[in-house]
């Protein structure tokens, strides 16, 4: 999607995007408790270790925030300034 502008998303839309990454990370964990009582043999173990190891993963996962873009457009130089000429010097001025 272009934009107009090179500016970052909103801070609220990032944190917006964490909490939902966060509170599906959890919900899968929270559906890996009662399968791992209910499930035998290696489906078992397979949800036991997704209810250990998925808390670590959604609070790194949402701890990462978003890295800045880099902008596609140069920076906008300021146009040299004019600047007067010596003034010329003349024998009738007084010099300390």
């Amino acid at each position: 999607m272009p934009s107009v502008t090179t500016a970052a998303a909103p801070r609220s839309d990032d944190l917006a995007s964490r909490q939902r990454r966060y509170l599906v990370m959890m919900g899968i964990r929270v559906a890996c408790l009662p399968l791992a009582v209910i499930s035998q043999g290696w489906l078992r173990i397979v949800f036991i270790l997704g209810a250990v190891v998925l808390p670590y993963v959604a609070v790194v996962i949402a701890n990462a925030t978003r890295q800045p873009r880099h902008s596609a457009l140069s920076p906008v130089v300021p146009p040299q300034r004019l600047e007067l000429p010596p003034a010329p010097v003349t024998k009738d001025r007084i010099e300390h």
